[in-house]
């Protein structure tokens, strides 16, 4: 994760395309599920609204939850692709499957 994710993230700058991005981040590198639980609240907040994706890979939170990836879960449901499409549109679908 970078450092200025971190700082996006902990300023709060919820809303913001920049925040959803490192949000993204976070999700894709699977180590944010291991932060404060403020960053895991955050990403699911994300992921529940439909601005943010899971990740390409399932990963485990700090007490070794399972969460899974993005092709691990129906389409259209909460943490897929076209459940950020059908809430955010096609073009913010691609932009968060796009972060790297």
């Amino acid at each position: 994760m970078r450092l200025e994710d971190v700082d996006i993230i902990e300023g709060g700058a919820t809303g913001e395309p920049a925040y959803f991005e490192a949000l993204q981040r976070a999700i894709n590198g699977g180590e944010g599920w291991k932060f404060q639980g403020s960053y895991g609240r955050a990403m699911m907040a994300a992921i529940e609204e439909g601005y943010c994706l899971l990740g390409p890979h399932a990963a485990q939170d700090a007490w070794g939850n399972h969460i899974p990836s993005r092709t691990e879960v129906e389409s259209g449901t909460k943490g897929s692709r076209e459940f950020v499409a059908a809430r955010q549109g096609e073009a913010w679908a691609v932009r968060m499957e796009g972060i790297a």
